[in-house]
């Protein structure tokens, strides 16, 4: 007779619904009530507000700026994480610490830091107003701050795949007369895209919601560089609830399309690798 194998945790009916219950609880029950408290407004005036333009001006502040840091970090992101994983440089253990600290810094203290460096009277601003670039106070200086914050999403999503990518496939690939080109692209690239698409749906999803970071550098201009998270916060001092939550849920509903049409595309993309590879 087979002796019965001990699970770690209790059985599969107890666990998940102690997992669900946590969920339930965290997300599910705040959601719920946001979506609960704008049903309180009728349709046309939830329409009205989601759609004034003072509203659809952080719309396309905050969405845009984000996907502009999100496509920034696409590329510097994996970039870096090759540098830390494939290369043994002096420094290299505090450069790895450094790409942490976005997560570890108060965002309140990275905005003042980065608005005293690209503020007119700041080094690198100074600098760059003299080429006629103005950062501080512009959808440029959100983007800046929306780098910094998302940066470490792509650098920690793909390091891990390179550590397990041995370098034996490269010189395989060389062997067979692939350029370096060639192999990045046919070869690097293929097994990075997955975790490439999820760090980027990260960065994105934590921009869209970034508000510390960027306060003192957006400038706070309505209709020029005003932010969804600040419009949400200015309808709260005015004690309109109902008004900020129908905000929120649009920045709800974005952010939940984006990161399901990306988790759609980082399956499709895992299944043609696997098929390919069958």
């Amino acid at each position: 007779m087979r002796a019965k194998h001990r699970h770690a945790l209790p059985g599969f009916g107890l666990t998940l619904g102690v997992c669900l219950a946590y969920l339930g609880l965290i997300v599910l029950l705040p959601l719920a009530a946001l979506a609960w408290k704008s049903a309180s407004l009728g349709a046309g005036e939830f329409w009205a507000i989601v759609t004034a333009p003072r509203a659809l001006a952080a719309y396309r502040v905050t969405f845009g700026c984000a996907a502009l840091a999100g496509l920034v970090n696409l590329v510097f992101g994996p970039l870096l994480a090759w540098v830390l994983v494939r290369y043994r440089f002096p420094g290299r253990t505090l450069v790895d610490a450094l790409v942490d600290l976005p997560f570890a810094l108060p965002t309140a203290v990275a905005g003042i830091t980065l608005t005293a460096l690209y503020a007119s009277n700041g080094p690198l601003g100074r600098a760059l107003e003299a080429h006629g670039w103005k950062i501080a106070y512009t959808p440029s200086g959100i983007t800046v701050a929306l780098v910094f914050v998302s940066l470490p999403f792509l650098v920690r999503s793909v390091q891990p795949v390179l550590e397990h990518l041995e370098p034996d496939v490269e010189e395989a690939a060389a062997t067979l007369g692939a350029g370096r080109l060639t192999t990045l692209w046919r070869v690097v690239l293929p097994t990075l895209w997955p975790a490439i698409l999820s760090g980027f749906a990260l960065a994105f999803a934590r921009a869209l919601g970034e508000y510390g970071s960027v306060i003192f550098i957006a400038g706070n201009m309505p209709m020029v560089s005003e932010i969804a998270p600040l419009l949400i916060t200015a309808k709260l001092d005015q004690y309109d609830y109902a008004g900020a939550t129908a905000i929120a849920l649009v920045l709800l509903a974005g952010s939940f399309a984006t990161l399901l049409a990306l988790n759609l595309l980082q399956l499709v993309t895992v299944r043609r690798r696997s098929a390919g590879s069958a």
